[in-house]
């Protein structure tokens, strides 16, 4: 061989055998194409291939590499799936499930999941095939289409390659003793493989629900808890909710067997926690009836929602989810719910929130437990035969026949909302009526919702279906304050109708209601506990709130359902990550982006002062735009400095299209009123 060209081909050997050995994490989209085109070069001289290599060669050769690591994953997750993980500490069970969450997203085609140097993990696993050690691998969001569909992606050689981000994959036992030190460990949640829940997985979730609202700031929880987590378990939920009956029936005749309801919740995680801490968490011999209202007003709604329908998943038979007036897309929008999953999820929240508001359609109504108690989130209902063909124009204080439980059996629940006529009028009654002292059963004229109903309805309702204790939910301090009827709910429960044939109870499980409000009450939770075998007679039993993390109000409240007090010192110690200042903001609301992390503590906010056109200002929640200018970013700007940007591009694209809009109705007024004085002008010279 010629000597020349033997010292080329050597040189092109070192050249490939140091691209390969080389990490992508830090290089933008320019540097990766040139090093992987540099690199099929220098491969091309060394197979001796005389040829141009193109842009084609360049997606051709990331197409192999990602082929040869979808094939590889496939290996890890069958071998890991028949690992026996005793002896292994947390930290090295959690970076073997975390190969594991990488492996399943390899292959599912995940966004953001790359491998640059796997030849790390060789030793440690001994699974990879040694042909995935010759090239470096990047995969992408924006080039997901070009890899599987090759050449007929490519139009021009010399458009550049578009690769969005490259990620370090995690690497081996041994290099995973540094990185995952106890002050860099973070806890993340993962889809059991096998699609089975077990009662660790949900114990595990629940700790780190309660780790990741002290430590980490709202934006970052979908770090913790993937998109494909909630849509699977929303998913196997559902599919368990969908098939039960809309008033299910609670078998729990065991001699030692008890049942633990629960009222409102709204949001308040760490109060759930503390509950179960109190009465236990379901079991065989112990059951629970949770009576709706899961979310709004509070913080931890997905959290609380994600809980309980893994509980669920777990033991369909020992836990029941009811629906509540909060369980709607009216009343997670209003109280803050559909901002949480936004605030949490991004770009992903619409999808997140839809998978949420899916489940709520499939939850039951009502339940009765031991075939003699009673329980629903708001009251009784009326006949169908009572139930208006049409929509009233004015709400108007009429009495209605009572419906029975077949009639409730025969209402389709399927559907977010608040029917105002028709049959299932049914399901707004059940989600909205409320006790009174005085007899009769008629509409609410105070409300567009629900009706009122006196004691002789509940001796005819519990008379009617041999039923001997009812117990309902949906009033708190704040619907009992002012009402010297009822009791004022500060302990958590009350008796509100003690008649012939039973009693009923309301019972809400929020303490220190609500999180987010210009008024707390400082109130207790409580919770019922029916055991065998007199289930009818009940116990109740009050618990004050949990010490929780002051957050701020990133849920999109009203102005005077906002809580802004300054945090204790013992909560500031623990949420110092995430507090930021409480400068009050126009309207109350604060900005979504937690400005604190670039030092930044009065962050411009969606609520903002206008000119109201009289010499006075007015606070109005800006409409996002439809297009807004700047976006997307350039992929080299690291976070936070993105999330800022993106969330200044947003708001000031806002304002903007709030003053053009404004601008142009204001022309088209002004020019309307010219048209008309030049016509008035007109009539009067011609008369």
């Amino acid at each position: 061989m010629d000597p020349h060209k033997e010292r080329i081909k050597t040189g092109c050997h070192k050249i490939l055998d140091g691209i390969n050995s080389m990490s992508l994490v830090n290089l933008d989209d320019q540097q990766v194409h040139s090093l992987v085109m540099m690199r099929e070069i220098a491969r091309g001289v060394v197979d001796d291939q005389n040829r141009k290599v193109t842009r084609n060669d360049v997606i051709r050769a990331l197409r192999r590499s990602i082929l040869k690591m979808v094939c590889a994953s496939r290996d890890i997750i069958r071998l890991l799936s028949r690992m026996s993980y005793e002896g292994l500490d947390d930290q090295q069970m959690n970076l073997v499930l975390r190969m594991k969450e990488i492996a399943h997203r390899i292959i599912d085609k995940q966004p953001r999941v790359a491998i640059t140097r796997p030849n790390l993990l060789v030793e440690q696993v001994a699974l990879l095939d040694e042909g995935m050690r010759d090239s470096p691998v990047v995969e992408s969001s924006k080039i997901g289409d070009a890899l599987i569909d090759g050449d007929q992606s490519m139009s021009n050689d010399d458009d550049m390659l578009d690769v969005e981000h490259v990620l370090r994959f995690e690497n081996g036992m041994n290099v995973a003793q540094e990185s995952l030190s106890p002050s860099c460990f973070q806890q993340f949640l993962l889809w059991p493989p096998d699609d089975c829940i077990t009662l660790e997985w949900v114990q595990d979730m629940m700790s780190t629900f309660e780790h990741v609202s002290q430590k980490v700031l709202p934006s970052a929880f979908c770090n913790i808890v993937p998109t494909i987590l909630v849509d699977k378990l929303t998913d196997a939920a559902s599919s368990i909710l969908c098939e039960e009956p809309n008033c299910v029936e609670v078998d729990c005749e065991g001699e030692d067997s008890r049942v633990i309801v629960v009222g409102d919740i709204h949001g308040q995680f760490h109060d759930l926690l503390s509950l179960f801490k109190h009465a236990g968490v379901p079991s065989e011999s112990q059951f629970y009836v949770f009576n709706g209202n899961y979310v709004g007003k509070g913080a931890w709604g997905i959290e609380v929602l994600l809980v309980l329908l893994a509980w669920k998943v777990l033991m369909p038979h020992r836990i029941y989810l009811l629906c509540g007036n909060h369980e709607s897309r009216y009343y997670t929008g209003r109280y803050g719910f559909e901002n949480e999953v936004w605030t949490k999820y991004g770009k992903q929240g619409e999808y997140v929130y839809n998978k949420f508001l899916e489940c709520f359609k499939v939850l039951p109504l009502a339940s009765v437990i031991a075939n003699c108690v009673y329980t629903t989130h708001g009251g009784f209902f009326r006949s169908k035969h009572s139930a208006p063909s049409r929509k009233p124009k004015h709400r108007k204080t009429q009495r209605v026949d009572l419906g029975s439980l077949a009639e409730l059996s025969e209402v389709k629940r399927a559907r977010i909302g608040s029917p105002y006529e028709g049959p299932n009028i049914l399901l707004t009654d059940i989600l909205w009526s409320k006790p009174s002292k005085r007899n009769g059963l008629r509409e609410n004229a105070g409300r567009k919702y629900g009706l009122w109903w006196g004691p002789d309805c509940t001796e005819a309702f519990l008379k009617r279906h041999n039923l001997k204790l009812i117990i309902r939910s949906h009033e708190g301090p704040d619907a009992r304050a002012g009402q010297d009827d009822f009791g004022n709910m500060m302990i958590g429960y009350s008796l509100d109708h003690d008649v012939e044939s039973g009693k009923l109870y309301t019972l809400f499980s929020a303490p220190d209601y609500p999180q987010f409000g210009q008024k707390r009450y400082n109130n207790e939770g409580a919770y019922a506990i029916l055991q065998s075998p007199d289930f009818a007679s009940p116990s109740f039993f009050s618990f004050k709130a949990a010490e929780r993390p002051t957050v701020d109000p990133y849920v999109d409240s009203d102005a005077d359902e906002m809580d802004l007090r300054a945090p204790s010192s013992s909560q500031i110690a623990s949420t110092s990550a995430f507090c930021a200042s409480q400068r009050p903001y126009p309207g109350g609301s604060r900005p979504i982006f937690d400005f604190s992390l670039l030092g930044i503590h009065n962050g411009p906010s969606w609520s903002v002062e206008l000119g109201d056109g009289l010499g006075g200002t007015q606070v109005m929640q800006v409409p996002r735009a439809p297009v807004v200018e700047g976006l997307p970013l350039p992929p080299n700007i690291q976070e936070p400095h993105r999330s800022a940007y993106k969330y200044l591009f947003e708001l000031v694209g806002a304002l903007k299209h709030v003053v053009v809009t404004r601008e142009t109705e204001n022309r088209a007024r002004v020019s309307a009123l010219r048209s008309r004085a030049k016509k008035r002008k007109g009539r009067k010279s011609n008369s």
